[in-house]
């Protein structure tokens, strides 16, 4: 399976026509099937009405282009709750939200944070986190981070 320009950005506006964003388009192959997966997010949540409507839409599109001659499976999931900020525009945009960060390095002798991402501004993140009983801050480069997501607050 090939992924086309074209096709990722026909799909990426089959999502947004469901109020969702495309977080990723890849054909993997599990168990020996052939799958088309896309993985989306949606601020309020991804459910299954939403899956559905995606799926119905993209099924459409790839059936309009012929994207395939072989068989294959199409699978709409969403990104989850820990997704990983691959880039800069997913740190900016999870600004405000709670953020697990494994270093690289130590920075004030932690080797990760997990906090609320307070700003981003293309270069360093301002994390606000607890230390113990204490809310602290920390700047972080973007340079030392090693994985940095999301993160569920317990």
């Amino acid at each position: 399976m090939n992924i086309s320009k074209q096709l990722e950005e026909a799909v990426a506006t089959a999502v947004q026509e469901c109020e969702a964003n495309l977080y990723e388009l890849k054909p993997v192959h599990e168990g020996g099937m052939r799958i088309l997966r896309v993985v989306i997010t949606k601020d309020s949540g991804v459910d299954l009405d939403t899956c559905a409507d995606v799926s119905e839409k993209v099924s459409a599109i790839l059936d309009s282009i012929d994207f395939d001659d072989s068989e294959y499976y199409l699978e709409v999931c969403s990104a989850g709750a820990e997704r990983e900020l691959r880039n800069d525009e997913d740190i900016a945009a999870s600004v405000g939200k709670f953020v697990f960060i494994k270093l690289k390095r130590s920075v004030n002798k932690h080797d990760e944070y997990k906090g609320d991402l307070v700003s981003f501004n293309g270069q360093i993140l301002t994390v606000s986190y607890m230390d113990k009983a204490v809310k602290r801050s920390v700047e972080i480069t973007k340079d030392d981070i090693a994985m940095i997501r999301l993160a569920v607050r317990i």
